[in-house]
């Protein structure tokens, strides 16, 4: 694991150059949850943080497949599955894959979600729409079709480690929920909107 910069007098040589296009998200305070959308989100509570750094990002799918290259990493969605934990299932319809975005023809009842996503086996970061796409061509395109336990992978492999809900939303809402702690000064944080499973940060992260 890497040291955790708890600012930016702590940062030596080996920090600066893991901290390369990445922001310093100052510590603060601000409003988490929402009143309006999932019941999980309930209720808007008061958080405080400390300062961390956040990749200005996302990872893209050429920097996963440099990844995967050097550690000969299989990603979730690649691995066989295992029968036992799918007691009943028909062991020939185990095959493993991943949930592809489907474009609807008109309005659907949005309480289904497979209404819009379709399981497609054989589907996985580098097809991400199953056999017959590619990422070629998309190399700048943000890494998609990993789960957790890959994005975690991930930063571990880049010397970072995954924010926590908190900081992600504390550095993806800007200013507009933002409470300074007392005494602190400082520019409202900037990072990158894009909700990426595989987005590292930096106290590090990804």
């Amino acid at each position: 694991m890497t040291p955790k910069a708890r600012g930016r007098e702590n940062l030596g040589l080996d920090m600066r150059n893991l901290t390369d296009k990445m922001r310093w998200i100052p510590e603060g305070s601000f409003q988490m949850g929402s009143e309006d959308f999932y019941p999980e989100e309930r209720p808007v509570h008061r958080v405080s943080l400390d300062g961390f750094w956040m990749d200005e990002h996302p990872v893209t799918a050429a920097d996963f497949r440099r990844f995967v290259r050097e550690t000969g990493y299989v990603t979730f969605c690649e691995r066989p599955l295992d029968p036992a934990d799918f007691p009943g299932a028909d062991p020939e319809s185990l095959v493993p894959g991943a949930l592809v975005f489907c474009k609807t023809a008109g309005p659907v009842n949005l309480r289904d979600f497979r209404n819009w996503w379709e399981y497609v086996p054989g589907a996985y970061w580098k097809h991400p729409e199953g056999p017959g796409s590619t990422v070629n061509g998309r190399d700048r395109h943000p890494v998609v079709q990993v789960a957790y336990n890959d994005a975690a992978a991930y930063a571990e492999w880049a010397g970072k480690e995954l924010p926590t809900e908190a900081e992600w939303e504390y550095a993806a809402v800007g200013a507009s929920k933002l409470r300074p702690s007392p005494g602190v000064t400082s520019t409202p944080p900037t990072a990158s909107r894009w909700p990426t499973p595989g987005r590292a940060s930096f106290r590090g992260r990804t």
